[in-house]
């Protein structure tokens, strides 16, 4: 990604709507894989500037790794953690270790080979382990944020599937989701694209816009892991070994 983004990520996590609301849903699907288990081993595969880690830290014991140093320095201040450099599919670390959960949040749409790097994390996982992935949803929903984020793709519950299937991998879960406010997003992209407006989507709102935005999308976490959600912004996904 432009230094650009990293830099605006680490300023944003801990309290735009976007970052807040999605904690807690991977949180609520976390809990779901693990359970109530405290000891899981957990590894986050590009932690960014480290804005999940103290949330993962509450299911296990975490490692990390990250491409970029400037985010992998806020991700090791954040968390206190040895945030290691890793780069997928061929350059990762702690080669000699295996994890219950592996974390994927928003990283697969940047790498070219998704596939190999699927694949290479699985590698890493114990007999029931699982690698938990969040990507963007939809090609149609392509625009100048996916360019500004060096995504070479945007996935559907098919697409996924597919690229799971490639790496060894089954789906035990997916489903879309920022679902309640797709058509709202779906409307100013359009009209983003009709006008060829280039503003960001990714600056602060006012505070009390970002807390009903942050609510509104939150909410979604009472239903992650036990329905699937037709369409969203978002893709969620479990997988397994096969």
């Amino acid at each position: 990604m432009e230094r650009t983004v990293y830099d605006r990520m680490n300023e944003l996590e801990a309290a735009h709507w976007w970052f807040v609301a999605r904690r807690e849903i991977i949180a609520a699907l976390v809990a779901r894989h693990l359970g109530r288990r405290a000891d899981a081993a957990i590894l986050e595969a590009g932690c960014g500037s480290g804005g999940n880690l103290a949330m993962l830290g509450r299911f296990g014991q975490v490692d990390a790794f990250e491409f970029d140093a400037g985010a992998r320095a806020h991700a090791r201040a954040k968390s206190n953690l040895d945030v290691q450099f890793g780069a997928l599919p061929s350059d990762l670390p702690f080669a000699d270790r295996r994890y219950d959960l592996i974390a994927l949040f928003d990283v697969l749409e940047h790498i070219e080979a998704d596939i190999a790097s699927l694949a290479a994390l699985a590698a890493h996982l114990s007999d029931r382990g699982a690698i938990l992935v969040t990507v963007p949803a939809f090609p149609f929903l392509w625009s100048r944020h996916d360019e500004r984020h060096h995504h070479f793709r945007r996935y559907t519950r098919a697409s996924l599937a597919a690229a799971a299937r490639e790496a060894g991998l089954k789906v035990s879960y997916s489903s879309y989701f920022n679902f309640f406010l797709f058509p709202a997003a779906v409307a100013a992209r359009t009209f983003k694209r009709m006008t060829g407006s280039e503003t960001p989507d990714d600056s602060m709102p006012p505070g009390w816009l970002n807390a009903v935005l942050a609510r509104v999308f939150g909410a979604e976490r009472h239903l992650v892991g036990r329905v699937r959600l037709p369409v969203g912004l978002s893709l969620a996904a479990v997988l397994e070994k096969a």
